[in-house]
């Protein structure tokens, strides 16, 4: 077990937070297996059942991590912290000896390599799970998931450097696959001093190349309420290019602004419940204040109810009086 693992373990254990689970057991990333249900390759088919067997572990050890433990030390019958280590520790170790005896029979064999790495990836073994997706790599140059995975694994461990061309590959490979766009498009606004340097461009045409990916993938995924929200999302860190006078400033910030509410306005048409849709209304609140229009502000935060977003409602509207002063 990695000692990423244990100190995950160690942290929920002790604090006892449902939510630390996450930091143990992670959905796959990628598409290990490409159209599973009409791939017969005996493969292909035992493969899936030993990713079966990954799936059905991690939801035995959420099961574990998620039962209630008496705070009383006297408690007996409750499993001590070491004892629950241990034992998701050797329910990890039986799926990993299936795969590596899967992968003794079957070295070659790509799709393995992959998932293989996703279960490496989950417990923390990152460069191992780095050299399982290059050997997947070099054995089929020619599968998307793959290429999207090894940028994932740039992206979270580095070289950074090589997350974008490893997106760009998959996005060749498979130009209709939005989520690839979505990825490079987030890799390439996160880390921006790399992606000038990898592209050679300065930082202004660093945001128009990340909002015009986000912009593919909106197209590709008209529907995606997720896309759309991240979409908008990217407004909130745009530099303006300097202008050569304040009137042409305030021009390019105002343009700005609506397009940002023009991206917000598509991801309330999507959301499918209140809670979503009065968070977009705080969002095109601030909008309408960075722009100067306080009653449009005001509009959209007498819109605002859920007393979730009371907090954030009550520190705009003070904004927005403050600004109306």
């Amino acid at each position: 077990m990695s000692d990423l693992l244990v100190g995950a373990l160690s942290v929920l254990l002790s604090t006892n937070q449902p939510a630390a689970l996450s930091n143990l057991v992670t959905l796959k990333t990628g598409v290990p297996l490409a159209a599973p249900a009409v791939d017969m390759d005996p493969r292909a088919v035992e493969l899936r059942r030993i990713m079966e067997l990954d799936d059905a572990a991690d939801t035995e050890i959420a099961g574990w991590l998620n039962q209630p433990r008496s705070n009383d030390p006297l408690d007996l019958s409750a499993p001590s912290p070491l004892a629950l280590q241990a034992r998701v520790r050797d329910r990890l170790a039986e799926v990993r000896k299936v795969y590596e005896r899967f992968l003794e029979r079957y070295p070659d064999y790509a799709p393995a390599r992959n998932a293989f790495a996703s279960f490496l990836e989950e417990i923390g073994e990152e460069d191992e799970s780095t050299a399982q997706l290059e050997k997947a790599r070099d054995l089929d140059p020619k599968d998307a998931p793959v290429w999207n995975n090894l940028g994932n694994q740039y992206a979270h461990s580095g070289p950074i450097g090589k997350a974008f061309p490893a997106y760009e590959k998959a996005m060749e490979l498979n130009p209709f696959e939005p989520v690839y766009r979505y990825n490079l498009a987030t890799v390439v606004f996160m880390y921006r001093k790399d992606a000038r340097e990898y592209y050679h461009i300065d930082e202004t045409a660093v945001f128009a190349k990340a909002l015009n990916l986000y912009r593919e993938v909106r197209r590709l995924r008209p529907n995606n309420f997720q896309y759309a929200f991240d979409f908008a999302q990217t407004f909130y860190g745009v530099n303006l290019a300097p202008a050569p006078t304040p009137a042409e400033h305030r021009a390019e910030e105002l343009r700005l602004a609506d397009d940002a509410l023009s991206a917000w306005a598509d991801a309330l048409v999507l959301a499918d419940n209140d809670l979503d849709r009065e968070g977009i209304y705080l969002h095109q609140a601030r909008w309408h204040l960075r722009a100067g229009r306080l009653d449009a502000a005001r509009t959209n935060l007498t819109l605002v109810t859920n007393p979730a977003h009371q907090e954030t409602r009550d520190r705009i509207a003070k904004n927005v009086e403050a600004k109306g002063k």
